[in-house]
């Protein structure tokens, strides 16, 4: 996960709708069941979708009060953390 791709995405979200990316996600999904593609074609895909329901983590928080900045270091902690256990 990419914090400045999570953030830029974030904001994407808040200019536009979150609906786009539920249905990116949909399609990176469905994308990613397909049998020729290469490791690292599904490694990047793999990448796209974590940063995307990062967003959506990080948009929610930010509905919720949350303050960006403190939204995205909170998450990235919680990624972080999780990856350490």
């Amino acid at each position: 996960m990419k914090l400045p791709v999570i953030k830029h995405l974030t904001q994407f979200i808040e200019a536009n709708d979150e609906d786009y990316i539920v249905e990116t996600l949909e399609t990176l999904e469905a994308l990613s069941e397909v049998p020729s593609l290469k490791d690292e074609e599904l490694d990047v895909i793999g990448e796209l979708i974590s940063n995307m329901y990062g967003a959506l983590e990080v948009h929610k928080m930010v509905k919720e009060g949350t303050p960006q900045k403190e939204a995205l270091n909170s998450f990235m902690k919680r990624v972080l953390g999780s990856i350490d256990s």
